[in-house]
C-alpha cells in the first residue's frame, strides 16, 4: 500500500491520530476553509500549540540544565522555537505535501513558506495535547526538539560534565569509556548510560537522547569525585 502524505506525517512525528478529523482540522489553511464557504482553520490549535511547545522546551531546560539561569534559559528557549526553528521540524515531518491549502496559496508556494510550516507544527502539538494529553504532546516535543535545546544550550565556554571528567581522569593517564542502552518504542526512547574508568563504573544517568544520558552518567560520577562544581 502506498503511503499517503497523512500516514508519512504521523510516521515522521510519531503519534498516530485517533480523530482524522482532528488532524484535517491542525493542517487546515484558512484559504483552504475560505474556499470551502467554512470558519474552520487551524489558528486555534496553533494557539494551544504554541503554550505547549513552549512549557516543554520550558520543562526540559529546568530538568535538564539546573546550573542554566533563568534569562539563559529564556534565550535558548526563543532560538528552538522561532520561525526558523519550528519550519525546519516541519521539513523533517515532510509536512508540506499534507497541507490543505486554497488555490491561491497553492500558486504562491504557501507548502514550503515558513510561516505557514512554523504555524502548522503548533497547530499539530495543539491536536495531539486534546487528544491525548500534555504528557504524550511533551513525549513528542522531546523527540524532536531535545537536540536543538541541547545544541542552544552548550553555550561556548562552558565546560560539561563529561568534559570536566575527562580532564580529571587524564591526570591518571586513563580514559573514560561510555556505555549508552536504549529502553522504549522509536517516538518515545529513552537511554541510560554508565561512565567506567578500565572495569570500575564512576557514574550512571539516564536522559532523552545518548548525549543527555553520558552527560547524567559524567555528572554523578563529577559529584562523586567531588569535581562538579570545578
Amino acid at each position: 500500500m502506498t503511503a499517503t502524505p497523512l500516514r508519512e506525517l504521523q510516521t515522521a512525528i510519531g503519534y498516530t491520530f485517533a480523530d482524522g478529523a482532528l488532524l484535517d482540522l491542525a493542517l487546515t489553511h484558512r484559504s483552504h476553509s475560505a474556499e470551502h464557504d467554512s470558519t474552520d482553520s487551524y489558528e486555534r490549535l496553533e494557539f494551544l500549540g504554541d503554550a505547549v511547545l513552549q512549557l516543554s522546551v520550558t520543562h526540559y531546560l529546568y530538568d535538564e540544565y539546573p546550573e542554566l539561569p533563568e534569562g539563559e534559559m529564556a534565550k535558548v528557549r526563543a532560538a528552538v522555537v522561532n520561525e526558523r526553528a519550528l519550519a525546519g521540524v516541519a521539513r523533517s515531518w515532510g509536512l508540506g505535501p499534507a497541507l490543505r491549502l486554497g488555490k491561491g496559496e497553492e500558486m504562491t508556494g504557501g507548502r514550503s513558506k515558513d510561516s505557514i510550516l512554523s504555524d502548522v507544527v503548533e497547530s499539530v502539538l495543539g491536536a495531539v495535547y486534546l487528544e491525548s494529553g500534555f504528557q504524550r504532546a511533551h513525549t513528542v516535543v522531546l523527540h524532536h526538539w531535545t537536540d536543538l535545546v541541547d545544541a542552544r544550550a552548550a553555550a561556548p565556554g562552558r565546560r560539561d560534565y563529561k568534559t570536566r571528567l575527562q580532564e580529571k581522569i587524564a591526570q591518571t593517564g586513563e580514559r573514560p569509556r561510555y556505555e549508552v542502552e536504549d529502553h522504549g518504542p522509536e517516538h518515545a526512547k529513552e537511554f541510560t548510560a554508565k561512565v567506567y574508568v578500565g572495569e570500575e563504573i564512576l557514574g550512571a544517568g539516564t536522559g532523552t537522547s545518548k548525549k543527555r544520558a553520558e552527560q547524567d552518567a559524567a555528572r554523578a560520577a563529577a559529584e562523586a569525585l567531588g569535581i562538579a562544581d570545578a
